[in-house]
Formats: C-alpha cells, structure tokens, sequence
C-alpha cells in the first residue's frame, strides 16, 4: 500500500507540475490551475465548519456504522454525505452559485419557454447558439431543470438541491449494491467512504453528480428485486435510468460497462432483463418521437466541440493528468484499498469503473474539465477505500484512512476556485 500511496502522490505532484509549466509557456491558456479547471485560492475561516464535522464525523462514523441496523448505517450514511457535500459547498462560493453561471443549462430556460417538445425537435438545428454546457451535451438535462420550473421550482437553488440530493443518494445506492455483490461487511466498509469522499467537492454542484445519482441507482435496480412483480418494476426502473443516461450526457456511454458487469455476475431473471430492454428502449423511442436523434445529437456536438479551445489542449498530457485528478477526487484511500481485499465482484465492478474512465481517457474528448465529468465514475471507484485496510486494523485503521479522505477533500475546497 505504501508504494500505492507514493503513486499517487507522485502521480498528482507530476500532473500539477507539468500543468504549470504548459500553463506559463502558453500551452494551456485556459486552464490556470492545470489539471483542474480552476484558480488557486487561500483557504479562509469559512472552511472550518466543513473541517470540524469532517474531521470530527471520520472518527466517530465507523464505530456508528458498525453499531446500527443496516437500514439506519444506510440513512445516517447518506445524512452524512449530505451534511458534508452542502458544508464544503457553502465555505466557497455558496450552494447555488455554479447554475447562475452564463453557460450553464438554466440559461436555455427562455429558449424552452411552454414548449418543450418543441425546442428538443429543434435542438440540434439551434445548437450552436446554446451556451457552452448546453451545446455539450444531449438535451435531457434542460428538460430535467425545465420540469423542475413547470411544477413551480424555478431557480438555481432549487436545481442545486435537486442535484445535492440525488448526487449524495449515489452513495445509498452503490451500498446496496455492493451488499450484493460482496456481502453485508463489504457494504458496511465502504459506505463512509462514499459518504466523506472528496469528490463530494463537485457534487456540489456540478449537474454531473445528478448523473451520478441516476446512474446508480439504475445500476441498484438491477439486483434489488426478488420476487416476480418486484424484479419486473425493478427491472423498468432500472431501463429507464440506465437508458436516460446517454440523453444526460454523451460521455455516460462507457459507464454502461458497469450495470453490464453487475447483470453478469448476479445474472439477473430472464423477465428483469426484458423489462429493463423495455424501459431503455422507451427511453429511445421517446427521443426519437419528440425529434432528437442521438446519433445526430452525438455528431452536432462533436462538431461544436471540435471548434471549441477546450479541444485543442494537448492530449497527451490530459491523457495522464486527467487520471490525477480522478485520484485526486477518489483520495488516497481509493488508491490504497486497490492493493486491499476486495470481495471479487465488488473488485470487478470498480475494474469496470475504471475501465469505463480509460475509454473516455483515450479518446480524447475529455481534454480537461474532467473534475465533473469523472463524478459518476469516482463515487463507484471511492468503494475501494473501504478496503484500504486489513480487518486487523479494525476501526482504527478505518479512522486513519477517513481522516486521509477528508483531508484531501478540504484541500481541495479551500485552495481550488472551480466554477463548479
């Protein structure tokens, strides 16, 4: 694990150091705090409610856990990444600032106005007149925040929440998961690192963490139900989760490895199955009916792209440096726990995590900016800090790991400005 851990710092430490001298030879204009898409800031007394709980819940969370029926672990678990998501969030710049931005997607309300069926026929056609997260990505994420206005939620506080909540859920979601894959103890060990883990950061509030939340809880769906009428909702609810995810966000793709894997190992009935085909394929066909084509989609962005100075960042040091920052946003732990003794299924579904991120890597399109667009991937790749320890070191190793965890993730709040 040692030698795990000098990795990873040396990893950061090069990708930072080489993100500089790029940054002030002219290279990478764009970016003043390579790899991240950020400023450097001086931490202030703001901070210090977010390290007090942080530090203080790292000591007390896992004898807590341990202690606790698992459907209350479960619930104080996610009360705890809430707490800490919206804690971080409010020493910066405060919850809702990042979707006041300019280019983010509330900005395309007005385009929306009362007729939303008619401005995702015309998406594409308008596309290169959307802002820069608009034209990035396939159009349900306007809807999402559209609907939120039609049923009298308008605003980015309430966008902010809504992502809050359903991104820290991710948390509840890959616990139950994990208790299938690798028992009741392995769940148990991961849960307070996917409640204090650092990506918490971007989750408040990047939209990223809300296609974290779905698409966990698409991937749960797929192992929760038992009997015949349970595993056929469960089985549709799962479809259109997982099926809403490419209409989230084009680089959500490669995160279908990961249901794939987790349908492979617990081979779900030949009924679940169907019935997630069927809720996927509503998900399609109800796209394809109000006039967006993903395919068409997929190419019109990619042409908006192209055109963007974000795409002409050098590959190959994005090619290394955005795995910095995935370790960055996973901590210390995560690497650690990857050496530690994983349950084989729980291990192969974080291999599929990273996998996933090594296709998106290679293929160039995610030249930096990658400390949201990892979030969906780094909540299932925290579940390695679980087991960043042995069960000799029993709660006190637990402790030491998830002070590491919190550490880092005040590091990273305090001297990161990201517009995120």
């Amino acid at each position: 694990m040692r030698r795990a851990l000098i990795g990873w710092a040396a990893l950061i430490a090069l990708s930072f150091a080489a993100g500089g001298l790029l940054h002030h030879v002219g290279v990478l204009r764009i970016d003043h705090l390579p790899p991240l898409h950020a400023h450097f800031r001086v931490p202030t007394f703001r901070l210090l409610p977010a390290a007090a709980f942080g530090l203080a819940t790292a000591w007390m969370l896992p004898g807590a856990l341990a202690r606790l029926r698992f459907s209350r672990a479960i619930a104080l678990g996610y009360g705890t990444a809430l707490a800490w998501t919206v804690l971080l969030a409010v020493s910066g710049d405060g919850l809702a600032t990042p979707f006041t931005h300019k280019e983010e997607y509330l900005a395309v309300l007005p385009a929306v106005g009362h007729d939303p069926s008619g401005w995702l026929a015309g998406f594409i056609e308008h596309l290169p007149g959307y802002p820069t997260h608009v034209r990035g990505h396939p159009p349900l994420p306007v809807l999402v925040v559209w609907a939120l206005q039609a049923i009298g939620l308008p605003g980015p506080l309430w966008a902010a929440l809504l992502v809050v909540l359903v991104g820290c859920s991710a948390a509840v979601a890959i616990t139950l998961t994990v208790r299938r894959l690798g028992g009741e103890d392995a769940a148990r060990r991961a849960l307070p690192y996917l409640a204090l883990t650092p990506a918490s950061v971007w989750i408040a509030t990047s939209m990223d963490a809300f296609f974290a939340g779905v698409g966990a809880w698409g991937v749960a769906l797929l192992v929760l139900g038992r009997k015949r009428w349970s595993r056929l909702l469960s089985g549709a609810g799962a479809g259109v989760l997982l099926g809403s995810l490419p209409y989230l966000s084009y680089g959500l793709v490669p995160y279908l490895l990961i249901p794939v894997v987790v349908a492979v190992m617990v081979r779900p009935s030949r009924l679940t199955v169907a019935a997630v085909l069927a809720g996927a394929g509503s998900v399609t066909a109800a796209f394809a009916a109000g006039g967006f084509f993903w395919p068409a989609g997929a190419l019109a962005t990619h042409a908006q792209w192209a055109a963007d100075p974000g795409a002409a960042r050098p590959y190959l040091y994005f090619l290394f440096a955005n795995i910095a920052v995935l370790a960055l946003m996973t901590g210390p732990a995560a690497t650690a726990g990857l050496m530690g003794p994983i349950p084989a299924r729980v291990r192969a579904v974080v291999a599929a995590t990273l996998v996933a991120v090594a296709a998106l890597d290679v293929s160039g399109v995610t030249r930096g900016e990658v400390e949201r667009i990892w979030v969906p991937f780094a909540v299932w790749a925290s579940v390695a800090g679980g087991f960043a320890g042995s069960r000799a070191d029993g709660q006190a190793g637990s402790r030491r790991w998830l002070v590491a965890q919190v550490v880092t993730g005040l590091l990273l709040q305090g001297l990161v400005a990201s517009p995120w």
